[in-house]
């Protein structure tokens, strides 16, 4: 038995380079990275994590250190899964997702980094070991970009080795958001995978209009165009276009993968793991997916889930986030020269913090 003796959460709130704009969630000019540390009482630690759009880190932390810290000192570490569990059922009453999905997360990251280091395991190789490598596409936070800037921006993650990218819709006026696909696909050229993103800005009628109006753009999916709850309207807009659709970064248990799934309307789930409740989810879901022919993508968190990614048969897509986590680890993620992301092989998650810089940044006290 490996028994927790602390669990150490912190938040800091980081800078963005400027400001991103998408259809629901307004302006961002920061994210917040919440941190947990779990140390074991035979000396072995690692660290978790989760992130927020810039609002919300303050309650994911106190609910870390008032709510699952004291129920987690005296555990074992290595059964991560029923830890998993129980948590969830600790906090169920108050929280059935959200803030709760996030604060489990972190804690489970971490436990599954001690778990990969004592067993001299990386986690590719604990989610299953496939491959080394996974597809990965940019996926910009860009619908407040001018037109040329937006161009400019697929110029960049061609150059910069990428061959496949996403865009946000969702303008008040379709008429712009399909002109702004139609430009992207010529920028880009025919041969880069390209995919759209509504943020669950429109409606079932203006997003069956928006497939009719872009479906000869080749887009390989078309991401969250209307509530991610409304289950009928997804039918709706399935039963009606055949379009490829996407969906899963605002599920935040098993359970709500399962309900998706039942629909039989979607071509690719989208699990992050800070907001479903950790990588213990995350591959359950991905599980879920493959057992009912789904390709397994991601959402975010490029630097962690390039490893969950590469370690499944049915994995398609890594997703390279515009909250930009990497630049503030020691393992940045790296494409090989066929386009594909490769998973960092060190025992662990594969993720080692620049603590100092963290601090330098953080424009919170934490």
């Amino acid at each position: 038995m490996a028994k927790i003796v602390s669990v150490s959460p912190r938040l800091f709130r980081l800078p963005l380079a400027e400001v991103l704009s998408d259809a629901k969630h307004g302006d961002h000019t920061h994210f917040e990275l919440i941190t947990a540390t779990v140390k074991l009482d035979d000396g072995s630690e690692g660290t978790g994590y989760s992130y927020t759009g810039g609002w919300g880190g303050h309650a994911i932390k106190a609910m870390i250190e008032h709510d699952l810290t004291p129920f987690l000192i005296g555990k074992d570490a290595t059964q991560i899964e029923q830890l998993h569990d129980q948590m969830r059922w600790h906090i169920h009453y108050v929280g059935r997702g959200g803030v709760s999905a996030f604060a489990i997360a972190a804690v489970d990251v971490a436990l599954w980094d001690i778990r990969g280091k004592r067993s001299n395991l990386s986690l590719c190789e604990m989610a299953g070991g496939v491959s080394r490598t996974c597809k990965a596409y940019v996926g910009g936070i860009d619908l407040n970009f001018p037109l040329e800037k937006l161009l400019s921006n697929m110029d960049q993650a061609i150059q910069s080795g990428f061959n496949g990218v996403k865009i946000k819709i969702g303008r008040e006026n379709l008429e712009e958001d399909i002109e702004r696909i139609y430009a992207v696909r010529e920028r880009i050229g025919s041969d880069t995978t390209f995919m759209v993103d509504a943020n669950y800005g429109m409606s079932v009628d203006q997003a069956i209009s928006a497939i009719r109006q872009f479906e000869n753009a080749n887009i390989t999916w078309f991401e969250e165009p209307i509530d991610p709850d409304d289950l009928n309207g997804y039918r709706i807009i399935s039963e009606q276009t055949g379009f490829p659709l996407a969906i899963g970064e605002n599920c935040h248990s098993i359970h709500d993968f399962e309900l998706l799934e039942k629909t039989k309307a979607f071509s690719f789930f989208q699990p992050d793991v800070a907001t479903c409740g950790g990588i213990t989810t995350w591959l359950r879901a991905a599980a879920l997916a493959e057992r009912n022919g789904i390709s397994v993508c991601t959402h975010g968190m490029q630097e962690l889930h390039v490893s969950l990614l590469c370690g499944r048969e049915n994995a398609g897509w890594l997703e390279v986030h515009a909250f930009p986590i990497d630049t503030y680890t020691y393992q940045p993620l790296k494409l090989n020269q066929d386009h594909m992301a490769v998973a960092p092989q060190l025992p662990g998650i594969g993720v080692t913090f620049d603590w100092g810089k963290l601090e330098a940044e953080n424009s919170l006290v934490s």
